[in-house]
């Protein structure tokens, strides 16, 4: 991480606490030791807000979305007070991993080598979707419309890693390629879209479907390359008492309830940590 990321990571982040939940913390005994928690009586979770309707800011400066309400009951249920750190992807791990904030809450993708840095809790289902602008007369249905065009995404992702696979498929069978434009967040990525600075931005599903049913951008492509999204750990210790809070939200229904209101996806699996143990 550079320091002028850093430095920018600094001036943008900032923390949101809870009230009720805080109130509530203060009433039970924090389920996680002092000592696996940056700051203790807290949970610091990042997120990158630029994700409506998962992660977003509302016309209130508030910070909204059902991971958002996803970590502030984890927390709750923890005892724990949440805040949030607003940071761009490409900070998360280093931060996480340099002692920063206690969870990635912002749908990192699982990937085996991911898991075999930090502790990973699948939990939500995703897959990628690319948008266009709502005027665009280019056909796109199917992966290989997509040869030759001008594409935006967010740098350092599982979005990215995608893209740049596409483009090489795309080139392996003897199409044009991409050219393939980063940008810090999809916030920025589609604003270059609706300047026309690019042709397309490519995103995870419930982004590219809140904007289509807005009627900013039209969602061309959908359920590219899907995979399980997951919250992220540094400590083991934080990562089993979450997995078993996620565990009673699903026994109890609470967690189908929130991600039914938000039209998400549960994973299959059983919430377990996937990474290294320490």
């Amino acid at each position: 991480m550079t320091p002028s990321l850093i430095f920018r990571g600094v001036l943008a982040a900032f923390s949101l606490s809870l009230t009720a939940s805080a109130v509530f913390a203060q009433s039970c005994e924090p389920k996680v030791p002092a000592g696996e928690l940056i700051k203790p009586g807290s949970l610091v979770m990042s997120t990158n807000p630029t994700l409506p309707p998962l992660q977003f800011v509302d016309s209130s400066g508030e910070l909204k979305g059902m991971r958002v309400e996803l970590g502030a009951e984890i927390a709750k249920r923890l005892c724990l007070q949440p805040e949030y750190v607003r940071i761009e992807f490409s900070a998360m791990v280093p931060g996480l991993q340099a002692g920063r904030w206690d969870m990635i809450n912002t749908g990192i993708f699982f990937t085996e080598d991911r898991a075999k840095i930090m502790q990973m809790i699948p939990y939500e289902d995703q897959a990628i979707s690319v948008s266009i602008a709502p005027n665009s007369d280019k056909k796109v249905a199917t992966k290989d419309d997509l040869s030759g065009m001008t594409v935006g995404v967010e740098i350092g992702g599982f979005e990215e890693t995608k893209t740049r696979l596409l483009d090489k498929e795309l080139r392996a069978s003897g199409k044009e390629g991409l050219t393939i434009q980063t940008f810090d967040n999809f916030a920025l990525a589609y604003q270059s879209l609706r300047a026309g600075q690019v042709q397309a931005v490519v995103s995870i599903d419930a982004v590219a479907k809140e904007y289509d049913s807005r009627g900013d951008f039209k969602r061309a492509l959908s359920g590219l390359y899907p995979a399980p999204v997951s919250l992220a750990f540094k400590s083991t210790v934080l990562a089993d008492a979450v997995s078993v809070t996620i565990k009673e939200m699903k026994a109890d229904g609470s967690l189908k309830a929130l991600f039914d209101k938000y039209g998400m996806a549960m994973v299959a699996g059983d919430y377990s940590v996937k990474g290294p143990r320490r």
